[in-house]
């Protein structure tokens, strides 16, 4: 029970007459909401005249004024919390690296698997092109490279029986040499039998006739050694030039299995397939658009002012709210901010040294990034974001 003496004095005094509520009557005429305006039995009775609001007792209307005092110094407080702490921009995008998907080769198109705003993963095929001319350039690739593998084995061969031509001509050089040097032997034993008088000019010269002979074979056995030697080199060449006929064929079968998978236009990442342009029995110019592809990687991009960018750092946690999902919230955080203003990026960035200078506050483009990807469109723009 409180102890305020109006309150006591209110229980104890009766009612004024006819001053009833409807609540608990039968009779609508009595309700005070339902007297002419002005009454004393009214709710909009002047406190001077008597009326109901005179009857209240003072704590009561203390406590209201206190309620609406607390109430604005709440709203305050929070409007200043969020001012202090937060930056806010409603210019703001969801945004993402739009690809123009086109084809690397001309042909004909057989087959477009996928179809408008269809999700796919990476890898799939978006577009497929008539194939039978790659695959013959890739078979004659492969018949060329099967050709130069051949050459380079042939000449490998012809280099190792050379080698072995070229031991066989050291080995006659070796006997060659051996027989020489018994020549010389027997050509200085003959000399010194004739000297001394034990020995003919006949043996003395047929000794030396045969070392000339032993000579000149030694020479011929040199130079064909020199000869076989020398075509080793030449093989050898050979075979570097084959090597690279070889390499060049590869090449070509890599350029050709290369042609043949781009006749397989692919999903690069997890996305959609929009504004499909590709036809069956259409013909494909390489580097014509086919469709776009829009990947599922997307984030904000927050046009913020130059003035609220000073406490502004990556990883500073947002908070997002997008006008195409009304209801709902989405985190994320500060990925980075762009190293100038939207302007000094445009294709005619302003030249302010010219003319009149007009002070006009720039904005920054912030790219925030979702904590959890959700599945957004493209385009639409937040409400806010706050960061």
């Amino acid at each position: 029970m409180t102890s305020d003496p109006g309150y006591r004095e209110l229980q104890s005094k009766p009612p004024p007459d006819g001053l009833r509520t409807y609540a608990g009557n039968d009779d609508p005429s009595l309700d005070v909401t339902a007297r002419a305006p002005g009454s004393r039995d009214t709710l909009d009775a002047r406190r001077d005249e008597g009326g109901l609001p005179g009857l209240l007792p003072r704590w009561a209307l203390l406590r209201r004024r206190s309620i609406r005092v607390a109430a604005v110094v709440a709203a305050a407080g929070w409007w200043w919390s969020q001012a202090l702490h937060y930056e806010s921009t409603d210019d703001a995008f969801i945004d993402t690296r739009k690809v123009q998907v086109a084809s690397a080769l001309n042909g004909i198109v057989i087959d477009v698997p996928v179809t408008d705003n269809q999700l796919v993963e990476p890898g799939a095929v978006l577009v497929r092109i008539d194939p039978r001319d790659d695959e013959a350039a890739l078979a004659q690739a492969k018949a060329q490279v099967a050709q130069a593998v051949a050459a380079v084995a042939n000449l490998d061969a012809q280099i190792n029986a050379q080698n072995a031509r070229v031991d066989q001509a050291r080995e006659q050089v070796r006997q060659a040499q051996a027989a020489v040097d018994f020549a010389a032997a027997e050509n200085d034993r003959a000399q010194r039998l004739l000297k001394a008088g034990t020995g003919t000019l006949q043996q003395a010269q047929e000794k030396e006739t045969n070392l000339r002979q032993n000579a000149a074979t030694l020479a011929s056995a040199q130079a064909s050694l020199t000869a076989a030697e020398r075509q080793v080199a030449v093989l050898q060449t050979q075979r570097d030039g084959a090597a690279a006929q070889l390499d060049q064929a590869r090449a070509a079968q890599t350029q050709a299995e290369t042609n043949l998978s781009r006749t397989q236009v692919q999903a690069p990442v997890r996305g959609r397939a929009a504004s499909i342009l590709a036809a069956k029995g259409a013909y494909a110019v390489a580097g014509q658009a086919l469709m776009m592809f829009v990947p599922q990687q997307t984030w904000i991009t927050a046009n913020f002012k130059e003035t609220q960018l000073d406490r502004m750092r990556p990883n500073q946690p947002a908070e997002i709210r997008i006008d195409a999902y009304p209801g709902r919230g989405f985190a994320g955080h500060v990925d980075s901010i762009q190293p100038g203003s939207g302007a000094a990026f445009s294709l005619l960035p302003p030249q302010n040294a010219t003319g009149n200078y007009v002070k006009v506050v720039q904005r920054v483009p912030v790219k925030i990034v979702f904590d959890t990807p959700p599945e957004v469109y493209v385009g639409p723009a937040c409400r806010w974001c706050r960061a």
